[in-house]
């Protein structure tokens, strides 16, 4: 998105100390690590002040920075903006600026599955329009306006996620771009350190459905129970998609296909057509859902999604395979972890061919009170399942490998490490012929470290 100086000033009621009113940028930045020829660069004020880090972005080439405090440059050519506050300016500017485009926000939300289904949105959209997808996990206060600042003119659609951990926070992000769409994915017991029940992590994701346009449409999960009870006095236009019979988008006649994916049959509002997804694991299957859901709405043919849904592929740490020698197979689902997902990783594991079944599992974290029944159902469910090998990771997934014991599995079968560096120099030796390795764990366990080891080693 292009603006000059001068119109960055005006909608953020800044003033301009110096610099070319009439300079431009396309770019936007609140990282002088990232700085790029020509952006423009905010000071965010956070745990460190971003004002000390201007001189460092323009030296990378930023032509200027908005700034809540004066500062004195020996170059009088960069551009400095005063605003009153730093992150506010951002988020107005944000606002005001994709206000007159013509690209229709799409928000995803939803406790499990946002990026995934992101993701696969962004691929159904892409065929057909001009379609622009927020970078990585941009999804909060930052991230966001961020996001919105690269649209073009050229954008039709514009998907983005809705992060949150707090109550409140959706709500601020609807401000800065309300949904034209609104797709949520799931509740589930993710974040439950700062909220006192499920049912408060559905009250906020709910905050979603308040703060969409008029004439909104929501795309819900029609399996989840908190989705259709916290959507039930949403007066606007509602689709649902899941396994259910009536619902809009589902998926009939499931047959799965090994290390080959899954093969359905999509209803697609009144078609219905057969569906080659490549992913083993079935919580995909409701990200493609979702996904799906929101490309009805917006128009996209179903020849389309079929064809497109072939192409799909796992992200970073997010369910890749990976060969390695001896022909053991790595599954890298390292970038996070919670319960439901857990859950449905170790299903998936359990109906995968292969000699052994091994589990990497790292710590769940911001679970609250009940942290330690969480971990110690996994770990049942670990024996429920068949699974052989158990290896836990961090001080919380000791409650793992003891709910296995517990359920049954010997002690031989079960092995605890205090942390990633110490797992990552342990298990490729304990690994065999043949054997399937799932790595799972909160991201602040760092459980990528153990698969970069293994792939070095493998």
């Amino acid at each position: 998105m292009e603006l000059r100086l001068d119109e960055v000033a005006q909608k953020t009621s800044g003033e301009i100390l110096q610099g070319e009113p009439s300079c431009s940028f396309q770019n936007y930045n609140i990282d002088s690590r990232s700085s790029k020829p020509g952006e423009l660069f905010f000071a965010i004020i956070a745990q460190r002040d971003g004002h000390d880090f201007v001189p460092d972005a323009l030296a990378r080439g930023a032509a200027g920075a908005v700034i809540s405090r004066p500062l004195t440059l020996a170059d009088p050519k960069p551009a400095l903006l005063l605003v009153e506050e730093t992150l506010g300016a951002l988020q107005t500017l944000a606002h005001k600026a994709h206000q007159k485009l013509q690209a229709r926000i799409i928000g995803v939300t939803g406790s499990v599955g946002k990026t995934t289904t992101k993701e696969f949105l962004y691929s159904l959209l892409s065929t057909s329009s001009p379609t622009f997808k927020s970078s990585g996990n941009f999804n909060n206060h930052l991230g966001l306006p961020l996001s919105l600042l690269h649209l073009t003119p050229q954008h039709k659609w514009a998907v983005l996620e809705y992060g949150m951990s707090h109550a409140g926070e959706i709500t601020a992000l609807t401000r800065i771009a309300a949904p034209d769409i609104a797709v949520l994915t799931n509740i589930k017991p993710v974040h439950l350190e700062f909220f006192s029940s499920l049912f408060e992590i559905a009250l906020a994701k709910k905050e979603i459905l308040v703060g969409m346009k008029p004439n909104g449409v929501a795309v819900l999960n029609g399996d989840d129970p908190l989705v259709r009870e916290i959507s039930q006095d949403y007066e606007g236009t509602k689709i649902y998609f899941g396994l259910g019979e009536n619902f809009t988008i589902s998926a009939r006649n499931l047959q799965p296909q090994g290390w080959e994916g899954i093969t359905f049959d999509l209803v697609y509002g009144d078609q219905s057509g057969h569906i080659v997804l490549p992913f083993f694991n079935q919580v995909y299957l409701t990200n493609f859902l979702a996904a799906a859901g929101a490309a009805w709405v917006c128009g996209i043919p179903l020849e389309n999604i079929q064809t497109q849904a072939q192409e799909l592929k796992a992200f970073d740490n997010r369910g890749q395979v990976h060969s390695l020698g001896n022909s053991i197979k790595l599954i890298d689902d390292s970038y996070n972890s919670n319960p439901a997902a857990l859950s449905q990783a170790l299903e998936s594991l359990a109906k995968l061919p292969g000699e052994r079944k091994v589990v990497v599992l790292g710590d769940m974290l911001e679970l609250g009170a009940h942290e330690k029944d969480f971990h110690q159902q996994a770990g049942k469910e670990v024996v429920e399942l068949g699974l052989d090998l158990l290896l836990t990771v961090g001080s919380l997934s000791r409650h793992i490998a003891t709910g296995a014991q517990t359920a049954g599995m010997k002690t031989d079968r079960v092995l605890s490490f205090s942390d990633s560096d110490e797992a990552s120099g342990e298990i490729w030796a304990l690994l065999e012929e043949g054997d399937v390795v799932l790595v799972k764990g909160s991201r602040g366990v760092g459980m990528d470290r153990i698969v970069k080891k293994l792939l070095e080693r493998g």
